[in-house]
């Protein structure tokens, strides 16, 4: 049996933030979008339909769970939500609040220039505010 470990460059781009059933919630550590990650903790895993049928319920609900937390935390515009797999073959859910004065609006987030790393205090900040809103939430 294989062991579920995180992508060395999902790992390396983004903050632990919680285990929240299915997936391991991650932060990108890019300060100019509110952008989560979830990933399906599933070896071997690279699309949707490689998940059980109960699996992709889970990371349907899951996804819709962190979206709805992270649109009231921010008060966002628009919410994106986004597998693509190019350069991290692993499952991922990408999750990104978008306002439309961000720096990428009203384009894709991707390639929209460096990232600008949190501050420490503001990740810690900012993740403890986001674990709260699943707590008062239940």
């Amino acid at each position: 049996m294989e062991v579920f470990e995180i992508d060395p460059k999902l790992k390396s781009d983004t903050f632990p933030v919680a285990d929240i059933g299915l997936c391991r919630l991650l932060l990108m550590n890019d300060s100019r979008f509110p952008w989560l990650i979830l990933v399906p903790q599933r070896s071997g895993v690279a699309e949707v339909h490689d998940l059980s049928p109960l699996d992709q319920t889970m990371l349907t609900f899951e996804t819709v769970t962190v979206s709805e937390n992270l649109k009231r935390l921010t008060g966002c515009h628009k919410i994106n939500v986004a597998a693509l797999g190019n350069q991290v073959r692993q499952l991922h859910m990408h999750v990104i609040a978008r306002f439309t004065e961000d720096a990428a609006w009203p384009n894709p987030v991707w390639g929209s220039g460096p990232a600008a790393p949190y501050e420490k205090d503001a990740a810690e900040t900012f993740i403890a505010d986001l674990k709260a809103g699943f707590v008062d939430r239940n």
